[in-house]
């Protein structure tokens, strides 16, 4: 296992981020609570869903695809790589079991026909609704002893979380509408 080295003095804005971070954590002000239930709580989160997607011999990139795909109809491929920053070989093969197996389908652009819309069928519907069902359960079991304001705080927080700078197109959709329903 190679030796990992925390004293780089070299300057420039990394070497600012990580005389921050070592401050941080010569000064004990470490979030170690808020680091752990967040794994804690994404391993629950999509644990859910996980147990349900094997049963069809897919992972979490599939659930993934298929969340944005029925969510933003006919996203663009290319909006879908940058949205779920993972590499053109990756979506690849599992958009291709998605489409092989008909929970997705793909068209060509109206305007331009090299772009490659994604939409969701009937049967990708079904499964992003069974999967968004118990990902839903979970996260009202955890709003019920909370005031129906907090909700916003939640909302709030999650975003704070994101990288503002973000460009994705989905995130900049999010940000606009609030509370996330599906586009008709």
């Amino acid at each position: 296992m190679p030796d990992v080295n925390f004293s780089n003095h070299a300057s420039g804005p990394d070497s600012r981020a990580a005389e921050a971070r070592a401050a941080a954590v010569r000064d004990g002000d470490l979030r170690w609570d808020i680091i752990e239930l967040l794994f804690f709580a994404y391993r629950d989160f999509v644990g859910d869903a996980d147990h349900e997607l094997e049963a069809f011999g897919f992972g979490r990139a599939h659930h993934r695809v298929l969340h944005f795909v029925y969510r933003y109809p006919g996203l663009k491929v290319a909006d879908l790589l940058d949205v779920l920053r993972i590499t053109k070989q990756s979506l690849g093969r599992v958009l291709k079991q998605l489409l092989d197996e008909g929970y997705i389908v793909q068209k060509t652009g109206n305007n331009d026909r090299r772009q490659r819309l994604l939409f969701a069928t009937a049967k990708g519907e079904a499964l992003v609704g069974r999967l968004a069902g118990l990902q839903t359960t979970r996260i009202n079991r955890a709003l019920a002893d909370l005031a129906p304001d907090d909700a916003e705080t939640v909302r709030r927080f999650l975003r704070a979380m994101i990288d503002r700078d973000d460009p994705d197109k989905v995130l900049e959709t999010i940000f606009k509408t609030g509370p996330a329903t599906k586009k008709d």
